[in-house]
């Protein structure tokens, strides 16, 4: 009996401990995750909010406020980041194909292991960002390496050295 009551709390145990490494891993999605899909946004304010995982694909955000978003695994998809202030904004992992960040201010913006393919950032203001592990096209990387200064205060890396500029 003692042998079958110390099997269940062990397994107890060995679950919770999966559960709670698999959230703060990011293995699952946040049942609170908002979908944004094709909505206008413009010049709305997520300031300061928590976005992680949360589905803005094809939305308008151009001239909105979101600096210091957390926006950690959100689905950036042909989303319009057009003169939106994304000061401090956290998009670790997020999915950024084809959005757009025309004159975005991206300064000190942490974009480490975000998915970039097609991406837009004509005019972009990217002093300390974080490019770490970011897969650019080489013609979009040469436009961000003539702008590129400064280094990121919370992950403390050079923004030109992220985007391995010359």
């Amino acid at each position: 009996m003692k042998f079958v009551k110390m099997q269940a709390i062990a397994r107890c145990v060995v679950l919770s401990f999966l559960l709670f490494a698999l959230c703060l891993g990011g293995g699952l999605s946040p049942a609170y995750a908002t979908s944004y899909d094709r909505q206008s946004l413009r010049m709305s304010d997520f300031s300061n909010r928590d976005l992680r995982g949360d589905d803005f694909t094809r939305a308008d955000l151009a001239n909105a406020d979101l600096h210091n978003a957390d926006m950690r695994g959100a689905r950036l998809f042909d989303t319009t980041f057009s003169q939106a202030d994304m000061t401090g904004v956290n998009m670790t992992g997020a999915t950024l194909d084809s959005a757009r960040f025309i004159r975005t201010n991206l300064t000190n913006a942490i974009l480490e292991g975000a998915y970039a393919f097609d991406t837009d950032f004509r005019g972009a203001i990217i002093d300390g960002a974080d490019f770490t592990d970011v897969l650019l096209d080489p013609k979009v990387n040469d436009l961000l390496c003539d702008v590129a200064q400064g280094t990121n205060p919370v992950t403390g890396r050079n923004t030109r050295d992220t985007l391995y500029c010359p």
